[in-house]
């Protein structure tokens, strides 16, 4: 990335502030000479990769925090705009450990963009453009990966899958979000007409939440995406169902439990490969253990053909357990969160992995999300397949308004 000359770091300042489940994380804010300002606050996971760098130190936010102020903001103070790269290798000399846990990801995460978004802002452009200038990208909206039922950790009652989701492809990104609505409110009326008199949650993520089986929601979501479909396909628009199983949060003393059955590994391979053939589905994360390359490769082998096999939290966004993957043939695709590495640089090493091997990628929001809209830039930058996000909620219908917003610009 070229240098932005004319300007230079003022001011930086960290902030304690709030995910969408009320929990602590971090907003960096970035002043530029110039007056220009770049601002982004880090997500936080619930359903965490093993891999991940840590998010916070073991002595809290408050920590991070304080040291970032103390080693790095002097260190950063001045310099010139423009060099992401050197940034973010700064960011990793002063904490001078593999996962982040002097300063924290999710601070390192903040840092990363705030610097990328006072970046844009001193070239007068759009942040996606700052984030990445590789000619081999040629960015356009990626389809929208549509949380609309929560399970899991995710929700409190609901079935054992973690994400219940449609893939919708369509021509604009309006179409898209327009169409995941649209899921969003058949499944909704569904479950109101199957459980008149049970009360319905949302989960984190902004989807439904009821006390079903996970074969009978995948039913229930297979049906809406079909209707809405349906109703769309005059438009070019596509909607498929998906499902991310998160299987690492399923597996205790070597069996997978579910609300209605306990299987084994083997039968969990079987179990996955049959809903994905009867329910057409479009997208599978995380259906098996995240140590699992083996099952992860057969997997893909038979069903992989014409939907997403995505390795989360197998890969975690790392350089390394991606190319373990691709050695292996694990799957097809990677999903892309940024605070599994902590900076972008990291996120777009893996992301550039993934496209030289033939893999797709997905950029990826977390379920303590915060109401910021970088994710989108992210999405656009790194020429991803998908966008995955919750579909109602501030800080998820942030992402897609902010998609919507920057579509038409690309």
């Amino acid at each position: 990335m070229h240098m932005v000359e004319t300007d230079q770091v003022q001011r930086v300042v960290l902030r304690k502030v709030y995910d969408s489940r009320g929990n602590p994380t971090v907003e960096a804010e970035i002043t530029t000479r110039g007056g220009k300002v770049g601002r982004a606050s880090s997500p936080s996971g619930a359903s965490r990769g093993t891999h991940e760098v840590v998010p916070f130190p073991k002595e809290g936010v408050d920590a991070g925090i304080e040291r970032t102020r103390e080693r790095l903001v002097p260190r950063i103070t001045g310099a010139a705009l423009g060099g992401q790269s050197v940034f973010d290798a700064t960011l990793h000399e002063i904490d001078g450990t593999e996962d982040f846990s002097v300063l924290g990801g999710n601070t390192a995460t903040a840092l990363s963009v705030a610097y990328a978004a006072a970046t844009a802002e001193a070239r007068d452009e759009p942040l996606w453009k700052a984030i990445t200038d590789d000619p081999d990208v040629l960015p356009s909206p990626p389809a929208l990966v549509g949380n609309v039922m929560n399970g899991g950790v995710h929700a409190v009652g609901g079935p054992a899958i973690q994400e219940f989701i449609a893939f919708v492809e369509a021509p604009t990104a309006r179409a898209e979000v327009e169409a995941a609505v649209a899921v969003h409110r058949e499944v909704g009326r569904r479950l109101r007409e199957l459980l008149p008199k049970t009360a319905l949650g949302k989960g984190d993520e902004g989807g439904w939440v009821a006390p079903l089986p996970d074969e009978q929601a995948l039913e229930i979501l297979a049906g809406a995406c079909r209707t809405v479909g349906e109703e769309r396909a005059d438009r070019k628009v596509r909607v498929r169902p998906g499902l991310d199983l998160a299987a690492s949060e399923l597996l205790r003393d070597g069996h997978y439990h579910y609300r209605d059955r306990k299987i084994t590994p083997d039968e969990q391979g079987e179990f996955v490969a049959r809903l994905a053939t009867t329910y057409d589905l479009a997208y599978i994360e995380d259906p098996l253990d995240q140590e699992d390359f083996e099952r992860f490769a057969e997997l893909t082998r038979r069903v992989g053909k014409g939907r997403l096999i995505v390795g989360d939290d197998l890969y975690t966004t790392s350089v390394g357990r991606l190319q373990q993957g691709i050695d292996r043939s694990a799957s097809n695709a990677i999903l892309i969160k940024v605070n599994q590495v902590g900076t972008l640089t990291d996120t777009l090493e893996a992301s550039r992995l993934a496209r030289r091997s033939g893999w797709a990628t997905v950029t990826s929001h977390r379920s303590g999300e915060t109401p910021d809209g970088w994710l989108a830039h992210v999405a656009l930058a790194l020429g991803s397949r998908g966008l995955k996000c919750g579909v109602l909620g501030g800080e998820r219908i942030a992402k897609l308004n902010e998609l919507v917003r920057i579509a038409g610009d690309a």
